[in-house]
Formats: C-alpha cells, structure tokens, sequence
C-alpha cells in the first residue's frame, strides 16, 4: 500500500469473445514519456511508449513518424546470443511488426501535422505460447490515446485464425499448426484500416469474414482507449501550427492549371514522360515570379499543384471516364511478357515483366546446413524456404546510392514469401533448402506481385515440385464521397497507388487465396466494395496465372545437370546414435571418405538423413555406409563379408558394418575339416555367406559359405533326427533322492 501513493495508475480490462482479459494500465512506468502503457494478456506484457516533437522542423511537409518494436530476451528469460550478449539492430520479424503498427496510425494523423513523433513498443515479458504481435498495435494506440498528441484514432489490431471452420481471435502458437487462415487486421472504431495475412488457399467469402469478426473484437477495444483517454483528461489534444497557407494562390493554380493538368493524365504517356510533362506545368507557373518571391511561395506551389490540381485531375479522369493514366480500362492487366532459363549457370531463373515492372528472379538449391537458422525471443528453429527482394534505385530512374536494406524490402519479401510458402514442398517432400532471389529491375506499381509471379516461374524452372502455380495482383480503388462514385483498378501503376483511397494486394492459386496486405486510406469502405475489389482480383489473378502457365506449364522433370544432388532416406530413431558415431566419428570419416555432406533431422521418433554430393558415385558410395550400418541382417539373405578373425572352431564374418557373424568350421564347405588351417581362409579375406539363423536367446548370427556351394554328386541331405516324447522313451529310470549321491560318494561308491 506505500507504494501506490508514488504512482497514480489507471487500468481497464477488455474481455475478448473467448473470456481472455486484455489489461491496459497506465501512470506506472515511464511517465516522462507523452503516453505510456502497459498491456498485459496473461504472463505477457508490452510497454507501448509515445513521445512527440513540440514544434515541426523548418521545411518538414509530411508525416515523420518513426514506429519501433522490439522483443527483449529477458523477458522469456534468455541471454541472447552472439559475442555482444545483448540485443542489436531489429531482426526481420520485429521490423514486419513495426510496420504493422506504422501502416495503422500513419493515415489517422493530422494531414498538417509535421512534428516528429517516435512510438515505441517493448515485449518486456512474454508467455511462450501468446504471439505478441498481436497486442502491438493495441498498446501503440493506448500510448498515444493517453498523450496530448493530436491523432485521429484510436485503433486496435487483432490476430485471426480459422482453426477446424471457426474464427479465433488471438490464438496462441500451438493454435497455429492446425490453422488455414492467419490474418492481422487493424482498425478503428468505424473502419478497417489494414489486413495482412496468409492462407491456405481459402475462398474470398472466408477471408471476408475473418475481416468482419475482427473488427467486432477492434471495436470493443477501441471504446475502451476512448473510456481511458476522457478519464485521463487526455480527449482535448494539443495546439499546433506546422503550415502557414495562401489560399488566394491555392485557388489561382487550381484556375489556371487544372484543365493542363487533366489533358496531361488523358494523354495516356508513360510515366517518365507523363511526369516531365507535369513537371514543365509546375515550372512554368512558378516562373512568373521572381528568386526572392520563390523563397516563400515555391513550396506552396509545388503543395497545391500537386495536392489539389495533379492529384485531384487523376483521379477524376477515373472516375469521369472510366480511364486510366496509360489508357487501360479499370480491369485491364498490362501486358505481360515471361521468361524462363535466362540464367545459364543459376538453379533456376525466370524474368517476369508487366508493363513497367520486371522482376528477375533466381532460385538456388543447398542442404540443410544452407537453412536460415532463427533465434528471436520466442521462435528458434530453421526456416527451410527463404524468399528475399531487393529494390535498387535504378528500377525507377532514381541517382542515388544503394545504402542497405530498407524496411520496404523486408515487407515485399516477406508478402511473397507467404505467397508461395504454402505451394513449396518442405520437410520429407523436399531435402533442399530453397532460396529465392528477386531483384527488380524496373518499377511502376506492383513489384512485390511481380517477385510472386516471377518466383513461381523460377520455381518451376529450377525444378522444385511446387503444388501450383502462384500469382498475384495489386488493386487499387478511386472514389469521391460526395457523389458516391467510384472505380476498383485492377493492376495499379505506382500513380495510382500513391493517389488511390485504397490499394491491396491478393496472391493465389486457381484454388483459393495465398496471401493478402491491405492499407484502407479512406473512412467508410463498404464490405461490398471490398467484396467487388476481391472478386475483380480473383479475375485478374487469374488472367495473369494464364501468362505463367503458357511460359511452363509444369516443373521441370529434373533439376539441372549443375545442381548438387540430395538423396534422403529414413532410418530408426535409434540407429541415430551409430551413424553419428561416438564424437561423431563415423559419419566425419564417411563424409570424408565419400565428398559428401551429410545432415541427420530427428523427425516424429524417426531419422531422415540427407546426403548431399556433387556425383553419383560418391552419393552412392556414402549411401551404402549408411545402409550397412542402420540394415537390420535377415535370415535367407547372402552377404558379401570381410574375415574378422579366425578361431579353432570358425571364422568371424564381418557381414554389416559393426556386425560380426560366426562361420561355422562344419559350414565352410561339403568336405571336412578337422582344423581351420585346412580351409586356407584367413583374415581379411572377403568371402561371400549366407545367414541361416538367428540364436532366439543371445541373438548370435548363424553363416554358411556351404550353403551357397553346389552340392557334390551323391550327396544326401542328413535329416535331422527326431526326438520322441518322453512318453515314448519308457519309464524314466528311478535316480537317487536328494542327498544319496553325497552318501554314496563318502562310501566310495560309483554310480
């Protein structure tokens, strides 16, 4: 009780549709920050933190918001690894999520707020079996709903899986394995804002009811940010004034320019062209005045024309005449033209261009030491297929320098990834490790869905056995509240995508949906809206799945003559340990001998071995080792063995590797031999026997070399004799009673 009179904390619960709670408590920790909170969902807990800027920087005409999410190894009690011991940069997986977060609140603030704003969210304790993500977006909001920053939220995302046919919201990650829906969508009170997720070929009915049920959950969660932030006083927001407007000169350039501009966007040019030609509009109107006047009027020039005369002239040419910027109809694919082979020396290569868009992928094949190995606070293990997408500065005529990997890359890479994740043949199916490579070489609109198309080509080209076909298509809509019109674009350029009210993106099979990544720019979207914008993508996707299949139709019977070759077998848990070899001997001295590479994956209590090699003969050569040392002898089958040893009675047979088996003296051949001398056998000779049997009680092997011998003339096979039961043999004669053999041996008796 002392120490709540330190602190002040408010709380409140949200109780999701399963009975789980969802606790937000504020006023606790980190009370320098602008907001800050905590949100906790069993042993899991997040603290979302919000600080911004009082005054935007001179010159800032966006939104510069910063978005970081970070997973502390603490907080499921683990030192991380490496030789710093301590967390470093954000790993793939918290830079998706920051995205997640940043993708959601970035539309909902102030269109003339310019102050920098940095929202940060820690995993500071986590239950092994709740995925965090899911509450990342929530305690983001909670952060800023208890600032004084002014935001149009607040929002919430949620998880959705479809486990046996029934929609869960936030499942856990033993939940997963059995779900063919995974989907995060985010939200406010009113509108879905983002979907992001991917499916296992599911129907677009059911990928819109996984929206719907999500969004009964977010609506819950937002009334209580919007209880929180009145309670705390925190509902009025600060005052602000990041841009100073003329708009005498505002409605001069709509005047004079916007009838230029709207016969520029109908010209149906390409885009350098087009943006040249909008460029000399801008230029010409501003050099009615002088240097010195520029200085205060340039940016508000290039604001207003570009907001209000270009944007606006774009999009009503849409609207009014159903007509796009390079002259397609709202449902028409650009041309599509596709490669395959390009590459002589790659694993597999494909080319996939679309209008202005061109991908040039390639696919690589390695063993399992070549898989991505994953070490994050709560998933360890290895990823088997690993997808990655680069976006140098030359695919849009950029002079500028490449300088690492951007975010941007990451989420591309990561949507197609989840697109032909579920078609690529993983674990026993296929040995390989799968690496696919895309690069873009030109970009205007869409590239993420041309590494989709151009993956699934190189795929197939390379030979790997993938299940179907993958494509995928961006969408984009155009609509005007005020008279209720608008226009879903199929195929969007990078225009369209910049001046649209929403852009989506869908990737399939000819079965069902692969994957999604959604980002809603306008409030009040209607269900049947999205259900016309999904619809025209089904159609759309498959037109373009039609172009993949007339470049191949199928997966090369056969990998390429270069690409090393993988043979996998399965052996008994417990013959793990003798391949292996004490120290691992065995198997180094058979990957040494051989020139192969051999990997070894416990699996549901079985062992499935790859062995990895440039030629056939070495692969053969690794595999007969194995084979003899994990074969189990059977009666009846003949073996070539190696003379172990020679002793009076025989000879020990080495018939499987580690495995000695006795050749009787009396079964080296028809003659007798009274001494092994006789039979000129010695060691390390290799003689060829066949196992007669097995001892029930010591498990002794039994050979014979005789039996594999013809037989001599005259010679008749002894039967064994019979032994009658005691019954027949007469009466047992009497023996002596216990203690009468003492008594006769004292009296010196002989029996």
């Amino acid at each position: 009780m002392e120490e709540n009179k330190l602190y002040n904390a408010v709380r409140k619960t949200i109780t999701l549709i399963d009975g789980r709670e969802v606790i937000i408590e504020t006023g606790k920790l980190a009370k320098q920050a602008d907001g800050a909170v905590v949100v906790k969902m069993g042993d899991t807990m997040l603290l979302g933190t919000v600080v911004a800027a009082k005054e935007a920087k001179e010159g800032t005409d966006f939104m510069p918001l910063q978005v970081e999410y970070k997973e502390k190894f603490a907080a499921c009690g683990r030192i991380p690894g490496g030789f710093m011991k301590r967390e470093g940069k954000a790993g793939d997986s918290e830079i998706l999520v920051a995205r997640l977060i940043d993708r959601a609140l970035r539309p909902l603030f102030p269109a003339d707020y310019h102050a920098e704003v940095f929202v940060t969210v820690n995993l500071i304790s986590a239950d092994k079996d709740i995925q965090p993500d899911a509450l990342a977006g929530l305690a983001a909001s909670a952060a800023l709903a208890c600032s004084d920053i002014p935001f149009g939220g607040p929002i919430s995302e949620v998880r959705v899986a479809r486990i046996g046919g029934e929609y869960v919201i936030n499942p856990g990650f033993s939940q997963m394995k059995e779900a063919d829906l995974d989907i995060m969508v985010g939200g406010t009170i009113d509108n879905i804002l983002m979907v992001e997720g991917e499916m296992k070929e599911v129907s677009e009915e059911v990928m819109l009811g996984a929206i719907k049920f999500a969004h009964e959950e977010i609506k819950k969660q937002c009334a209580v940010q919007i209880e929180l932030s009145k309670e705390l006083g925190k509902d009025v927001k600060r005052t602000y004034c990041h841009e100073v407007n003329d708009e005498e000169l505002r409605q001069t350039i709509i005047a004079e320019l916007y009838d230029k501009a709207y016969a520029i966007a109908t010209s149906g040019t390409m885009k350098h062209e087009r943006e040249d030609m909008f460029n000399a509009l801008e230029a010409e109107f501003a050099s009615r005045y002088t240097e010195e006047e520029l200085v205060e009027k340039a940016p508000l020039i290039h604001k207003y024309f570009h907001d209000d005369v270009q944007k606006k002239a774009m999009r009503n040419m849409i609207l009014d005449e159903g007509k796009r910027l390079d002259g397609r109809r709202t449902d028409e694919i650009r041309p599509i033209w596709c490669e395959v082979g390009y590459l002589p020396a790659a694993h597999g290569s494909a080319i996939f261009t679309r209008g202005e868009t061109q991908s040039l992928t390639t696919v690589t094949l390695g063993t399992k030491l070549d898989e991505k190995m994953k070490d994050e606070v709560l998933v360890q293990g290895s990823e088997q297929f690993v997808l990655h997408y680069n976006f140098p500065p030359f695919s849009t005529g950029e002079a500028r320098p490449t300088r690492g990997l951007s975010r941007r890359e990451i989420g591309h890479g990561h949507l197609a990834w989840r697109a032909l994740k579920p078609m690529v043949p993983l674990g026993e199916e296929n040995p390989y490790a799968v690496r696919v490579v895309s690069d873009i070489l030109e970009s205007n609109g869409s590239s993420s869905m041309a590494t989709v198309c151009a993956g699934t080509l190189a795929l197939m080209d390379a030979g790997v056995k993938l299940k179907k076909p993958v494509s995928g298509i961006a969408m984009g809509l155009i609509s005007d509240s005020a008279t209720g019109r608008w226009a879903v674009l199929s195929d969007i350029l990078g225009d369209e995508d910049h001046l649209g009210d929403m852009d989506f993106k869908v990737t399939g099979t000819k079965d069902g949906i692969t994957a999604t990544q959604m980002d809603i720019k306008v409030d009040g979207l209607s269900y049947e809206v999205l259900a016309k914008a999904l619809e025209q993508a089904r159609q759309g996707r498959m037109h373009i799945l039609g172009k993949l299949t007339e470049c191949i139709a199928e997966p090369r019977e056969d990998y390429r003559p270069f690409v090393p070759r993988i043979v996998q077998i399965t052996i008994p848990q417990d013959m793990i340990g003798a391949v292996i070899g004490p120290g691992g001997k065995v198997i180094q001295d058979i990957q040494k001998t051989t020139s192969t590479t051999i990997t070894i994956t416990e699996v549901d209590e079985k062992g499935i071995v790859d062995i990895f090699g440039l030629d056939k003969d070495s692969m053969d050569a690794a595999l007969a080792r194995i084979k003899g040392i994990v074969a189990v002898p059977e009666v009846g089958e003949v073996y070539t063995g190696k003379i172990r040893s020679i002793v009076a009675f025989g000879a020990f047979v080495e018939i499987l590797p580690g495995k000695d088996a006795l050749l009787h003296i009396s079964e080296i051949d028809y003659k007798r031999f009274e001494t092994m001398e006789e039979t000129g056998l010695k060691e390390g000779d290799m003689i060829e026997v066949k196992l007669i049997g097995v001892d029930s009680k010591t498990g002794k092997l039994k050979l014979s070399h005789k039996a594999l011998l013809p037989k001599p003339e005259g010679w008749v096979e002894r039967e064994p004799r019979e032994r009658r039961p005691r019954e027949d043999r007469g009466e047992r004669r009497d023996r002596p009673e216990r203690g009468e053999h003492r008594e006769r041996r004292d009296r010196g008796e002989r029996k």
